[in-house]
């Protein structure tokens, strides 16, 4: 079962919900941001956010303490926080120290600090100062050659996976002495210095790690690439499994549980991947309407034009998708149920399509 909500007519960049999923955050292919609450079986635009003055990329919603951080293309953060009073969202500049465009932004575990990925070959982990009232940012650099396309956080709020058009998949530390309580041992090591590189993975075809996640236990990692395939590797020193896929590159991933996950991307098809002994499988493509059934689609093609020769036809039905999005998928994010045990999902498009998705099991 899936719902499908209309949001815009323009291209939705990103998204992310509120604790209890009645707000929603969209970026509708611009500078700014909207607060759309949900009433009925409709989204209503409540508040805009419109601080940024270049194209908005990425968007976190803290569950708990209900901030939402941003992030743009103008190379600025800001961290949004409720005034009740005024009953309207009021920004905090966050001092980012990059020069190229934030490329995405994700909350830590403990919503204490917050990580932007970005074209400066650069992660800034951002963190509040008291004693200054502001957010403040330190550098993870080497070894960084491109941008950084993607971040996420390991369940203990410490170490940082990144996802790079380098091509490369890293793991660092994103220790902070000032707020961390030291970690314990891990897959990825035992000690955690600022910036340390605790592991790295090439891929050997040379396409860019478009997105990257953390199992729900933390000892894995999962990483999809623009050259259509798939990655899972368990701790630092393993060689990671991958697999090769006849379709178009996913973009992003999300686990559904610690032996399954979500990917999506440029096919717009959701599409749910299984752990298969020691290395893992396409298990279902899961919008039904798609033709996903292993044909020839080559062949599928050349005999629809020989069709449509034979019939004199100028053009077929081919501009309309048998998906549900109708363009690229452009934004995946858990919706319902606990950390290793989510039972919805949400798509947005470059359609401005919003869907929520029921995991098959």
């Amino acid at each position: 079962m899936s719902d499908i909500q209309q949001i815009t007519n323009v291209p939705i960049v990103a998204h992310a919900f509120n604790k209890d999923r009645t707000k929603l955050a969209v970026c509708p292919n611009s500078n700014e941001v909207y607060i759309l609450e949900k009433q009925g079986n409709s989204w209503n635009h409540v508040h805009t956010l419109s601080e940024h003055d270049k194209l908005v990329t990425g968007i976190d919603w803290a569950p708990n303490s209900n901030r939402i951080v941003t992030c743009s293309q103008d190379r600025n953060a800001y961290v949004w926080s409720w005034n009740d009073g005024e009953k309207a969202w009021k920004p905090t500049l966050v001092v980012l120290r990059i020069n190229r465009a934030a490329t995405q932004v994700k909350w830590s575990p403990k919503e204490d600090k917050f990580a932007v990925s970005s074209g400066a070959r650069c992660i800034s982990v951002c963190y509040f100062e008291k004693d200054n009232d502001w957010w403040v940012s330190k550098h993870i650099k080497k070894p960084i050659r491109s941008t950084v396309l993607s971040v996420d956080w390991h369940p203990n709020n410490v170490l940082i996976a990144c996802g790079c058009a380098d091509f490369k998949a890293r793991v660092y530390s994103g220790y902070i002495k000032e707020i961390d309580e030291k970690p314990g041992q891990c897959s990825w090591g035992s000690k955690f210095p600022f910036g340390d590189v605790l592991a790295e993975f090439g891929n050997t075809n040379g396409g860019w790690v478009h997105d990257v996640a953390f199992s729900p236990d933390g000892e894995s990692i999962a990483w999809v690439s623009h050259d259509s395939s798939f990655s899972v590797v368990t701790g630092a020193g393993a060689t990671p499994f991958t697999l090769r896929l006849n379709e178009l590159p996913f973009k992003y991933l999300i686990w559904i549980t610690g032996n399954s996950i979500i990917a999506a991307g440029y096919d717009a098809n959701p599409t749910l991947l299984v752990k298969d002994g020691a290395g893992w499988k396409v298990s279902a493509k899961l919008d039904a309407g798609s033709e996903s059934d292993g044909k020839d689609k080559g062949s599928s093609a050349m005999n629809k034009f020989k069709q449509m020769d034979s019939r004199g036809q100028e053009s077929g039905d081919d501009t309309v998708l048998k998906t549900l999005h109708q363009n690229a998928i452009s934004g995946l994010l858990a919706h319902t149920g606990g950390k290793g045990a989510i039972t919805k999902f949400t798509t947005i498009g470059i359609d401005g399509k919003l869907i929520f998705w029921d995991v098959k099991k």
